[in-house]
């Protein structure tokens, strides 16, 4: 609405929350909104206008979301953005999970802390080309719970856009809290107007998942912003062979180790099996997972990530999962992804600018 948004317990013919007549108007009579409508401050938010000119240096910004916590969505966010530095872009990664913030840990960044100089807070930097900002920098206790109301998160959210220092930067990769909360809604009215490239949604492949996934690609249509695509991680069990370990169910239901003896078994008879990836169904896609539901959906799908231990190893040593040869089941899944994320029509250019 040209006024702001109406409140959906508004009376009919509300002029609108910004409106200079909101909480005074006939149509406001009775209204439970009405006292805070009135005594509201009207006109444009000027933070917009301070995070408007901080993000002017900024060419591209994705949001990374997920509908339900714990599917991975703060590892893609985090190999995502190695992945890019890698590519000699200049990438800063802006983590806006105020109450679980896991992007220090997953960036090798425990224990550091924020400066600020005269042009404001200084981004925390794994590499010359990899800036990160996020709550967890600012705890005195890692173990610190933040019991904080919506209004507080958001003020931090805008806090973080307005009087962040990260320069020039190709792409800006912004890790959000699961679900549709008053985080997600303060980034895309704090973005929206300085060009938000649009959303990543990751998602595991059961429907428990999926279900939750439907709201988060709604909330993004319903906000106006495009769904770059939608990733399913962790889907199924992909790992070498020779990583396994083997037990033998004794008479008595204890467990005996017999890995060593059979990779033993393997190197001496069968030696071409120690090179073969083992894949396993561990959640249940037999109803299409995320690739069904993005065609029924009309969204892009980026592609499937295993789950691998290594990429969770990567993940709790704070590392990139590209820059050796242990994640072979993740890493090459990921590339795919993030190749095909920089096929988007609003990335490409950024890709062909760096040769990637």
């Amino acid at each position: 609405m040209e006024n702001g948004d109406v409140p959906e317990n508004a009376n009919e013919h509300c002029p609108g929350t910004l409106s200079e007549s909101a909480g005074k108007a006939d149509s406001c009579q009775g209204c439970p909104n009405q006292e805070a409508c009135a005594t509201a401050p009207k006109g444009p938010d000027p933070d917009l206008v301070a995070i408007a000119e901080r993000m002017a240096t900024v060419k591209h910004k994705i949001l990374v979301l997920s509908g339900k916590g714990g599917v991975g969505k703060s590892t893609i966010s985090a190999q995502l953005s190695f992945a890019l530095a890698a590519l000699d872009l200049q990438v800063g990664l802006l983590d806006i999970d105020i109450c679980g913030p896991s992007i220090p840990k997953m960036l090798g960044l425990e224990g550091q802390e924020i400066h600020q100089s005269n042009l404001g807070w200084s981004p925390v930097y794994v590499e010359s080309n990899l800036g990160v900002m996020s709550i967890g920098f600012m705890l005195p206790n890692p173990d610190e719970a933040v019991i904080w109301r919506g209004p507080r998160k958001n003020g931090l959210i805008k806090q973080f856009l307005k009087d962040v220092y990260w320069g020039e930067l190709d792409i800006l990769v912004v890790d959000a809290p699961p679900g549709t909360s008053d985080e997600h809604i303060s980034i895309v009215q704090c973005l929206q107007a300085t060009g938000l490239d649009g959303a990543i949604i990751v998602t595991t492949p059961q429907q428990v998942s999926l279900i939750d996934v439907r709201k988060e690609v709604s909330f993004c249509k319903k906000v106006g912003v495009p769904v770059l695509g939608v990733v399913e991680n962790m889907s199924g069990l992909a790992q070498p062979l020779s990583d396994f370990r083997f037990t033998k169910i004794t008479e008595a239901g204890g467990q005996n180790d017999v890995t060593e003896w059979v990779l033993q078994y393997m190197r001496d008879k069968a030696p071409e099996l120690l090179g073969l990836i083992a894949t396993s169904e561990v959640f249940d896609s037999s109803s299409g997972g995320a690739a069904k539901m993005c065609r029924e959906m009309g969204v892009p799908f980026l592609g499937k990530v295993p789950l691998d231990p290594q990429l969770c190893r990567a993940a709790e040593e704070g590392r990139s999962c590209f820059v050796d040869q242990r994640c072979t089941a993740s890493a090459p899944a990921l590339k795919c992804i993030i190749e095909k994320l920089l096929q988007n029509q609003g990335l490409s250019q950024l890709a062909m600018e760096n040769g990637a």
